[in-house]
């Protein structure tokens, strides 16, 4: 498949490309759903910042992973919906009912319990204890 999943600890992690057709989506689905049963993984984290476009097929495919997922004891963060698939979706009366989203990808690592650690100041002065 041509859909990138990557553990993180106990999260798995992946985005969507702009093109998904429906074979694609299923798959992608079957093989996420099996990733997350054999890798115990609590947590998934689908980024969506490339697709333009979510028609009901991939709308439907997205909650039912969301449904397969919590059933096998991972919750779903789907990250970085743009606009226009989200006035879309409200337009056609889609939704993704038991979705969680998150503005970014970023923010839904967050939300599934990972914090950005913060940079050391490039350059800065080394400590040293003595003793």
């Amino acid at each position: 498949m041509d859909v990138p999943i990557v553990r993180l600890g106990d999260v798995l992690v992946t985005g969507l490309a702009n093109e998904l057709d429906d074979k694609t989506a299923t798959v992608f689905a079957e093989e996420l759903t099996e990733r997350i049963a054999a890798e115990r993984a609590r947590g998934v984290l689908v980024d969506i910042s490339r697709l333009e476009i979510v028609d009901s097929f991939v709308a439907r495919t997205l909650t039912e992973l969301s449904t397969m997922a919590r059933l096998l004891g991972a919750r779903v963060i789907v990250a970085g919906m743009q606009p226009p698939v989200a006035i879309t979706l409200a337009e056609l009366g889609l939704q993704l009912t038991g979705v969680e989203t998150a503005l970014n990808a970023e923010q839904g690592m967050t939300v599934l319990g990972w914090h950005h650690a913060p940079r050391p100041p490039e350059g800065g002065t080394r400590r040293e204890t003595l003793g």
